[in-house]
């Protein structure tokens, strides 16, 4: 019989790193792959570790994201399995905005008094990786934890960006640090195996994973003011209560940057990715669209979505997603194209193709793209170049942004014929 798991997937706030995706919608509601967004990820691997309840927070620019959970994630009347989104809002308790990821969870507990459960699963909204938490609880409940969490052995640069802890030969965690300057390093290396030595991942970092046992997390709410997880009420329970390092090591990425979000989707197109869309099912919205029709293109390891008209000349180490369309002559290199939310009339695309004002949505003829992310519904017209690259300083433009040398057309964003970006 399995262990009885409620999980929270926390929607993080406003996401601003990954602005301008996260202008119009809020960051577990980013589009990633080509057809799913990156709450998909977390709810999916609960999903195939057999856990169905789970709680969604969220607070930013949440409309699309509620549509697409409720688009998405309907179970039967028979089952007990829900996906529900608990968004910040005003009681008797508190008017503001939630101010860290432990305050999130205390102010939406009363929810979980009607769910059956023993452990309390969270989770965050913006990472990439597959797990099976079954194995997680069961690591926590074998070895009588009150608190569990997942660990991945990471770099020194790395390292200067997470929670960092040590643990005893029981993996029982002994002491934390929260993003630890270069020089505190020395004194928090870990015993891993040779190979991840050999790659100098000899740091054990917080994935932000992490197993409560049932009253242990409502107690430390109770007790403690503190907002934050990673940064107040974990620290301050080591050495109070049973706190546990499991250690993972597979691919696990954490999506809070455009840099960080554009090699997470551009790794894809490689022979063999670090991430696997082929393996354990990822569950997102069941759309109906028609096959992806390609005439005269040239494809070079390119993930195409469904619902694609491609005519361009040549894509290469690009994503295309749902509903895009490329015209003929146009190359694409080190793309992620986001797609579109809805077709436009064929007839009058092929018939006013090149006189269109505003242009189709998707990319016109004869252009040239590159080191960019394209978001929604943008109407790239002909003639157009798009290129990317360190040489580029980052910036906030009206259709665009540059961010660590890519270039971002914001969602809707109208490219007249002719335009250069990037030169």
């Amino acid at each position: 019989m399995g262990h009885k798991v409620v999980s929270i997937v926390l929607g993080g706030g406003r996401g601003t790193r990954l602005y301008p995706l996260t202008d119009q919608r809020s960051k577990p509601a980013v589009p990633i792959a080509g057809k799913y967004r990156l709450v998909d990820i977390p709810i999916s691997n609960c999903l195939n570790s057999g856990y169905n309840k789970i709680f969604v927070l969220t607070q930013f620019n949440s409309a699309s994201l509620n549509k697409h959970i409720k688009n998405s994630f309907n179970f039967s009347v028979f089952s007990s399995g829900f996906v529900d989104i608990l968004a910040a809002e005003q009681t008797n308790d508190g008017d503001r905005w939630f101010q860290g990821t432990a305050d999130a969870v205390r102010r939406t507990h009363k929810n979980l008094y009607n769910v059956d459960y023993d452990y309390v699963l969270i989770l965050s909204g913006d990472q990439l990786y597959q797990m099976d938490y079954s194995k997680l609880v069961d690591f926590h409940v074998q070895n009588g934890g009150e608190i569990t969490i997942a660990t991945i052995p990471v770099t020194a640069k790395e390292a200067t960006g997470f929670g960092i802890l040590k643990s005893n030969e029981n993996n029982e965690i002994t002491s934390f640090i929260e993003k630890p300057n270069r020089d505190l390093l020395k004194d928090w290396t870990s015993e891993v195996s040779e190979d991840l030595a050999a790659k100098g991942r000899k740091y054990l970092a917080s994935m932000g994973i992490y197993v409560f046992s049932k009253g242990v997390m409502r107690r430390l709410l109770e007790e403690n003011t503190g907002m934050d997880f990673g940064k107040e009420i974990i620290p301050e329970a080591i050495g109070h209560n049973k706190v546990l390092s499991y250690q993972f090591d597979s691919y696990w990425t954490d999506i809070g940057t455009i840099s960080s979000f554009f090699e997470a989707n551009i790794d894809l197109t490689d022979d063999l990715p670090s991430f696997n869309l082929f393996g354990e099912a990822i569950y997102t919205r069941a759309r109906m669209l028609p096959p992806s029709k390609v005439s005269g293109t040239t494809l070079n390891n390119t993930v195409v979505a469904d619902g694609c008209i491609l005519m361009g000349d040549k894509i290469e180490r690009s994503v295309i997603g749902i509903r895009s369309r490329i015209g003929k002559g146009t190359v694409m290199k080190m793309t992620y194209m986001m797609g579109a939310d809805y077709y436009e009339d064929l007839s009058d695309v092929v018939e006013l193709g090149n006189t269109q004002t505003p242009p189709p949505i998707g990319v016109g003829e004869r252009c040239y793209i590159e080191m960019a992310i394209l978001d929604k519904n943008c109407r790239i017209g002909n003639n157009v170049r798009i290129t990317g690259g360190k040489h580029l300083k980052d910036g906030d433009f009206d259709n665009y942004t540059v961010c660590d040398g890519i270039v971002v057309i914001k969602k809707n964003a109208i490219i007249p014929n002719g335009t250069t970006i990037g030169f």
